[in-house]
């Protein structure tokens, strides 16, 4: 039977050759009621972007736009793995960072005084497991807004890619991804990229800006696809008010502040905050003064004029003077300091301080048991050894907030400098520890993921984290005058606000290995991104340079009130002889020693306690169990039963052997017990073991 479409308009269906498959897009099938919605198939993941237009009037001086990423288990044929709740609540991490990613590129692309309230949401209904569906869900959601009649100036797209074999790709398997030296998501319009994220393998500037430049045209066909779904559906546009400054305000406000700002105000935070406060209210009470008591009703209006205007004389001093609003250069880092070991009985601490910005971490390390269970509608089974979370609360922008669970931002900022660290972690099987990594952020004033990265780099190091290579990053700005890029290095909060895009980059002295970049502007030709990364490079090798000269790697032992953990790697076959049954051994080892034991699938054991006599005692233990026997080898063993022809001794748990009446004296003797009898512990050497597992032992030959 056909589909009933109670909305009475037709179906529209468009598809397009997408990195090799059919990329379809879907209207008028399901969400009647919504404002517009797409249905985006590509293999056999399908997404549902939606979108709702609020129909109250404007009331908010912000644009409300929220855009959401939902992730359904069954979509992949899943039943989430918690004992204790089954249906989806609130969206995992993983799916925070995919709203961020498809937010991040699609909100610059609203007029500015755009207020209407704007709900877009991206639902996966099925998902093919040979790719992950991010960018799937963010075409989707794009496709949405183009036909919703709202002032969206795009279609977005975007793409994630790996190498492989020395050549890019999208939708790479899970696989592929494992080896892949780098994880890049781009996304941006037909004219330019907006958005950038990535994760990497320590790779050069150069080889990124080549792959920014393969997905850019790579991601076209699906910004294509979206404009010939507008020709089909002709949306109707909906009608808005922009709410924008008043100019004869804004006029009235450039002429106040004319001398009062530029050279004036060029002095380093936070007295330079200072000094703009003082300036902003002077200037509030003398429009008080001169309007009177109407002041309250155009207060606001008048206060974001003379934000405008701090933001026009900062793009004016560096375009034209190459000065910033602190009075550096272009390329100067602020004030650099750090300490580590700053916290008595944590595993491992540090504080980073750049400017006004102060981060401080704590490591924690703990055996492997301790990692996060990841259950999400993509991964099955998977665990989080490493884990970086950041905290910043209201009093660290000089404000009061309420504290509770951390957003979006945070969880952004957290996974940012997790990532950064991510490619220099040692082996499991070097280093067999769970870390969690806090950064408490103590003082904001730019860029405090970057901070973030710097200072979880030194406790890590002070921790005693063998990393494979120290890792620093820095938050680099950029304004555009005309085709013409400022480049600044180590952005502060006034050029944040007044530039055209803000990126971070982390990295050893070898290459990068993670990057975020976020556009205003609609979009960049690669060619400036690629100018971008080149001058990060310098800022990012004298922050590090820094660090160094603070610690310059990891040291050498571990904070005496870690956890010590031995490895050991067993035949997984022999998993079973330490487990017991129903876990009886491995409960009464645990028990007897004090010491805790996780064993993996692979075979590898880790053994933890605070002291070493526990971790020898457990061990040997484990050791014991699990050995196997070896021709030449001398035991200790028991005499399990007697035979005429000999005796039966137990050298390991499970295992026995038989020593022959000729092998247990020099002398010829009668009968077995004239030697041995039933319980008595006796060395025994091995000294032959046949084809079917059968062990001789001799009594004679280990003494």
């Amino acid at each position: 039977m056909p589909t009933i479409n109670p909305s009475g308009k037709d179906i529209f269906t468009v598809t397009t050759d997408f990195c090799g498959r059919p990329l379809t897009l879907e209207v008028n099938r399901v969400g009647f009621r919504t404002t517009a919605s797409v249905l985006a198939r590509y293999g056999d993941t399908v997404v549902l972007g939606t979108v709702m237009v609020g129909s109250k009037p404007v009331q908010l001086d912000y644009f409300p736009l929220s855009i959401d990423y939902e992730e359904k288990f069954y979509a992949a044929g899943k039943i989430s793995g918690s004992k204790f709740i089954k249906r989806e609540g609130r969206p995992s991490d993983d799916a925070i960072l995919i709203g961020r990613l498809i937010d991040r590129p699609i909100r610059p692309l609203f007029p500015k005084g755009y207020r209407q309230e704007i709900q877009v949401v991206s639902s996966v209904l099925s998902m093919d497991p040979g790719f992950r569906p991010d960018v799937i869900a963010m075409i989707a959601a794009s496709s949405a807004l183009m036909i919703a009649g709202v002032p969206f100036d795009g279609p977005v797209a975007g793409l994630r890619v790996g190498r492989v074999n020395g050549e890019f790709k999208a939708f790479l398997s899970s696989e592929e991804r494992t080896k892949s030296e780098l994880d890049l998501v781009v996304a941006g319009i037909e004219s330019g990229i907006t958005m950038v994220e990535a994760g990497a393998e320590e790779v050069s500037e150069a080889l990124v800006a080549d792959a920014l430049d393969w997905a850019f045209k790579a991601y076209q066909p699906a910004i294509a696809l979206q404009k010939e779904l507008v020709k089909k559906v002709a949306p109707v546009a909906l009608e808005y008010t922009l709410v924008l400054p008043n100019q004869d305000i804004q006029t009235e406000t450039d002429k106040w502040v004319d001398g009062k700002l530029g050279e004036a105000l060029r002095k380093p935070y936070p007295e330079r905050n200072e000094l703009v406060s003082t300036l902003r209210w002077a200037f509030h009470a003398e429009m008080r003064e001169k309007i009177g008591e109407d002041y309250d009703k155009c207060h606001d209006e008048y206060d974001e004029a003379f934000t405008s205007a701090l933001h026009k004389d900062v793009r004016k001093g560096i375009i034209k003077d190459g000065l910033r609003p602190d009075g550096r250069k272009l390329d100067e880092v602020r004030p650099l300091s750090s300490e580590v070991g700053i916290l008595p009985r944590t595993h491992g601490s540090s504080l980073f301080t750049r400017g006004v910005t102060q981060a401080m971490n704590i490591i924690t390390l703990a055996p492997l048991s301790f990692s996060q269970i990841v259950d999400t509608m993509e991964v099955t089974e998977g665990e989080r050894r490493y884990m970086h979370h950041y905290n910043a609360p209201g009093y660290t922008v000089g404000e009061v907030h309420r504290l509770g669970s951390p957003g979006r931002r945070e969880i952004g900022h957290g996974y940012l400098a997790e990532r950064a660290l991510m490619a220099v972690l040692p082996a499991i099987e070097d280093f067999p520890y769970a870390i969690r990594s806090v950064t408490e952020i103590m003082s904001q004033n730019g860029s405090t993921s970057m901070a973030a990265t710097c200072s979880s780099c030194l406790a890590l190091m002070d921790a005693g984290v063998p990393l494979k290579a120290p890792v620093s990053g820095v938050a680099m700005g950029l304004m555009m005058d005309g085709d013409k890029p400022y480049v600044l290095t180590d952005i502060a909060d006034a050029e944040d606000f007044a530039g055209d895009m803000d990126f971070k980059v982390t990295g050893t002295s070898k290459g990068i290995t993670a990057l975020q970049m976020d556009m205003k502007v609609h979009g960049l030709p690669v060619k400036v991104l690629r100018e971008a990364l080149e001058k990060a490079q310098s800022g990012r090798a004298f922050i590090l340079n820094h660090m160094i000269s603070t610690l310059a790697g990891p040291r050498e032992k571990l904070s005496p009130y870690a956890p010590r953990i031995e490895k050991l790697k067993i035949n997984p076959d022999k998993i079973g002889a330490v487990i017991g049954k129903g876990g009886e051994m491995i409960k009464k080892i645990t028990a007897e020693t004090g010491a805790q034991i996780d064993i993996a699938d692979d075979g590898l054991v880790t053994i933890a306690a605070v002291d070493t006599v526990s971790i020898e005692r457990a061990l040997n233990w484990v050791k014991g169990l699990v050995e196997e026997p070896e021709i030449g080898v001398i035991y200790e063993g028991r005499v399990v039963s007697i035979k005429d022809f000999g005796a039966f001794v137990n050298i390991l748990p499970g295992i026995d052997g038989m020593v022959h009446i000729s092998e247990m004296a020099d002398k010829r003797i009668e009968k077995v017990t004239d030697v041995v009898k039933e319980g008595d512990t006796v060395k025994v050497k091995i000294i032959g073991i046949d084809d079917r597992g059968r062990i001789s032992l001799s009594i004679k030959s280990a003494k």
